[in-house]
């Protein structure tokens, strides 16, 4: 794990579940960290990812699984349409911009997960091609979000070394994101 994660309060389950998607969220901020627009659009891998590519499709994907679960209309052929326009990013758009999105999305899923009665409160889960759907619970899908959250954290990492050598542990001190422990005491 790149930075550590607080300890919740006790019985803070919301808490250590949002704390955990942040975590997963830093990691995608972090491979940005110090590109250029350039860098950040460049796919160094065989890969269609790029890391502002990745940087928009959380966005979009997180937008998009709240809506899920608030209840919002779910039409899949247009959501299978946003979540592919999301890893292009348009002319328009800056690592700034997307930044600024990825920042509402989280503000908005954190609200609507602390405004909960309970996480155990359920929404329907549409039927997609690779799931049945069903009656879901909040904190499933808050568990599925850190699932994919850290799945392209992964590939993010990956993207960014090969831009410029730099892994997760470079950039968390680096960026001030845990200092740099005294590895010598350790040993």
């Amino acid at each position: 794990m790149p930075v550590v994660v607080a300890t919740e309060a006790p019985g803070d389950e919301r808490g250590a579940l949002l704390a955990y998607l942040e975590a997963q969220r830093g990691g995608i901020r972090r491979a940005l960290h110090g590109l250029t627009d350039e860098q950040a659009r460049s796919r160094p891998t065989v890969s269609a990812f790029s890391l502002a590519g990745i940087l928009k499709h959380v966005a979009v994907g997180e937008r998009g699984a709240l809506r899920m679960m608030r209840g919002e209309p779910f039409e899949f052929r247009l959501q299978a349409k946003e979540w592919e326009d999301g890893l292009a990013v348009r002319d328009d758009e800056t690592v700034e911009s997307l930044l600024d999105l990825y920042a509402r999305v989280a503000r908005e899923t954190e609200a609507a997960v602390l405004a909960l009665p309970s996480l155990d409160e359920t929404f329907e889960a549409p039927r997609m091609p690779w799931d049945e759907g069903g009656r879901r619970s909040w904190r499933w899908g808050l568990l599925h979000q850190i699932e994919e959250t850290a799945r392209h954290a992964g590939h993010a990492d990956v993207i960014r070394e090969t831009i410029d050598g730099k892994g997760a542990f470079d950039l968390v001190f680096e960026t001030g994101a845990m200092p740099e422990p005294d590895w010598s005491s350790t040993m």
